[in-house]
């Protein structure tokens, strides 16, 4: 198989000239959270040189925050929300920000009031004008709940808990609309991940850690992408570029089937439009989000300010309607779906140097933190490998930064400037804010 035919059919991919030659020792497709901590770990504990490629003219992936016309702190690709469990997770990302304490709270507009969001003890008080405390709260799920012999779908999930009624004033529609399935159609793990609370904690998420970046998420990935070995180029599809850089390693964060040329298929991938709305007021509702499981097209709507804390006269708010063509956000838990990865897993892992990361590279619904513990277990085995490899030179001194004559440098500089990203120095301003 001749060198540069990385997406030809075959086994295995070939190995690229090493970085010494001009070249790159590890191309990173996806500037997401999977590719930058990957990309920062090999630039920084290695001393290789990595090249960042990605289609949209961003950094950040669906984390990418911005401020909107009207200076206001907005999530484009709608809320994301920062929590983990994980010390060693919150002490990597913590190299790179300062943070935010923030506590996510949703309510859910039901039966024309608003309801908090997992069901708890005040849900059901309130939803049924009831005065229970906590052991009847629990008395009386019991009694609600049907007995499943074996939980295999999200209904099965849901009506195994808290029974029929809650399960169909909070649950069924809205996953209708998120999915496009009913419940009973989708996988155990699509409701199993909200839990149904006997107290009366109207949090969100119960994480040890949860607060948000002080600077946004974009200005976290500018300091995680400003080591001297990485380069980045957007707006532009790696393949592209795959076959004139010369490159030893790729971490591949984006969709497996589309890297594989759809030779099993497409996955099926969720999707989403997102409606932005600034309004001439202070604050819009009263949480962060309000789900609206029953009533009107879209699922939820979200304040940013809650979120980001920014103090500001006017105020934007982000409409989530769920869709089947667009960005794949959601890999859809089917069954079929399922087996249809495992073809394109079998292929993945015959592939050497070629690492997939990330939800969509993995086909997993994945929170934000759980992407970065996955990038970083990935960078220990690479560590080994890499390391390992007596043919990859890693850049150091001049030659970290220095591409000239070099094949790499002569494509980066024939692309248009649009493509290019250099990252700000020290002082210069970034999200309105200054670098250090």
């Amino acid at each position: 198989m001749p060198v540069g035919s990385i997406n030809a059919p075959g086994l295995v991919a070939p190995l690229r000239p090493a970085a010494a030659s001009g070249g790159f020792d590890v191309l990173v497709v996806g500037a997401g959270f999977a590719g930058s901590v990957l990309a920062e770990r090999l630039a920084s504990q290695l001393g290789l040189r990595v090249l960042i490629v990605d289609k949209r003219t961003h950094i950040g992936g669906n984390a990418h925050d911005r401020y909107d016309d009207a200076g206001l702190l907005i999530h484009p690709y709608g809320p994301h929300i920062f929590h983990t469990n994980s010390a060693d997770v919150f002490d990597y990302l913590s190299q790179f920000t300062e943070w935010r304490p923030y506590q996510h709270r949703v309510l859910a507009s039901v039966d024309g009031q608003l309801l908090p969001m997992p069901i708890n003890l005040d849900t059901v008080n309130r939803l049924y004008g009831m005065s229970l405390t906590a052991l009847q709260m629990e008395e009386f799920l019991a009694s609600m709940a049907e007995k499943i012999e074996r939980v295999k779908t999200s209904e099965d999930m849901v009506v195994s808990k808290v029974g029929r009624d809650l399960y169909n004033k909070f649950f069924r529609n809205y996953t209708r609309k998120q999915w496009g399935l009913d419940p009973s159609e989708l996988d155990a793990s699509v409701t199993a991940r909200v839990p149904t609370r006997c107290n009366r904690d109207a949090r969100y998420f119960t994480d040890t850690y949860q607060a948000m970046p002080r600077a946004g998420y974009t200005r976290m990935f500018e300091r995680m992408l400003a080591h001297p070995n990485i380069k980045l180029m957007l707006n532009t599809d790696y393949r592209e570029i795959e076959h004139l850089i010369p490159w030893r390693h790729m971490v591949y964060t984006g969709p497996i089937d589309s890297y594989f040329h759809y030779r099993h298929g497409r996955l099926p991938y969720r999707s989403l439009r997102f409606e932005h709305v600034t309004l001439p007021q202070e604050r819009f509702q009263e949480v962060g989000t309000v789900n609206y499981p029953n009533d009107y097209a879209y699922t939820r709507i979200t304040e940013f300010k809650h979120l980001t804390g920014q103090a500001h006269a006017q105020t934007s708010v982000v409409y989530e309607y769920p869709c089947d063509e667009g960005d794949p956000y959601y890999p859809v838990p089917r069954p079929q779906n399922a087996e249809v990865y495992r073809l394109y897993q079998e292929e993945a892992d015959k592939l050497s140097n070629v690492s997939f990361v990330g939800r969509l590279a993995t086909y997993k619904y994945y929170n934000m933190d759980q992407v970065v513990a996955q990038a970083l277990a990935t960078f220990k085995r690479l560590k080994g490998e890499l390391s390992a490899n007596e043919t990859l030179r890693p850049a150091t001194g001049a030659s970290a930064t220095a591409l000239e004559g070099s094949t790499a440098a002569a494509v980066l500089a024939a692309a248009p400037a649009r493509t290019r990203r250099e990252l700000p120095a020290s002082g210069a301003t970034l999200n309105g804010t200054t670098a250090s």
